[in-house]
């Protein structure tokens, strides 16, 4: 599967946000998105979930326009970056209302079989975020979307999602942003860079620097 999104326009009280993408990512592959704080990056996730809708957009799987937003065709998860389960739901009940495996989960995380009996309240913000990341990832949906999977989370279990993610991409398309630059570089096959509402290809981390979105002793 290849999905391809371009003719974006999308503007806020009449200042431009995206104008000039194009970004195309296939199963196999994750594609990463970076950009600084404004660049559109949540909202080109957004547009391609499809709960905002700019003036314009074209986006297609294997050269075929989708005719109805991605979130009602049932192929794509989304994780948005504010918080997505109800605080009183049981963990349990939340694995066994998206049918994914409490205990494949504790298998990669076992510091939380703790928790199997408790509440999304009981738990910690980022011990939230890793249930959340985790779920939508293992959603076997056709196209999973990421933003900022990583932020909030402690180190050791951002080392075990980019594990799964290379796992997940045999059978899904992944786009993810996060603004931990090295994090997404290391997990990614292709990334783009947002700036000034357009997208670039990035292949060289030295391509970041002369972008002016990291400075030149960030690389050396």
């Amino acid at each position: 599967m290849i999905l391809e999104i371009d003719s974006v326009d999308l503007e806020f009280d009449g200042k431009k946000v995206l104008y000039g993408i194009y970004i195309k990512s296939e199963k196999g592959k994750v594609t990463g998105i970076l950009g600084r704080n404004g660049s559109g990056k949540t909202c080109f996730l957004r547009i391609l979930f499809g709960d905002l809708q700019p003036k314009y957009k074209n986006i297609r799987s294997n050269e075929m326009c989708f005719p109805k937003p991605l979130y009602q065709t049932g192929i794509i998860g989304y994780l948005p970056q504010y918080p997505l389960l109800p605080k009183n739901l049981k963990i349990n009940l939340v694995f066994k209302l998206f049918n994914v495996s409490w205990e494949s989960f504790t298998g990669h995380f076992q510091s939380f079989k703790i928790y199997g009996n408790a509440k999304i309240k009981d738990l910690s913000s980022g011990e939230i975020r890793v249930i959340e990341a985790y779920l939508i990832l293992l959603s076997q949906k056709e196209i999973i979307l990421l933003d900022e999977p990583f932020s909030f989370i402690a180190p050791l279990f951002v080392e075990k999602f980019k594990t799964l993610i290379n796992v997940v991409k045999k059978t899904s398309i992944i786009i993810l942003t996060d603004h931990f630059y090295e994090d997404i570089m290391e997990v990614s096959d292709t990334i783009y860079l947002l700036k000034n509402g357009c997208s670039k290809e990035i292949v060289e981390k030295e391509e970041l620097v002369n972008e002016g979105y990291l400075n030149k002793g960030l690389i050396e």
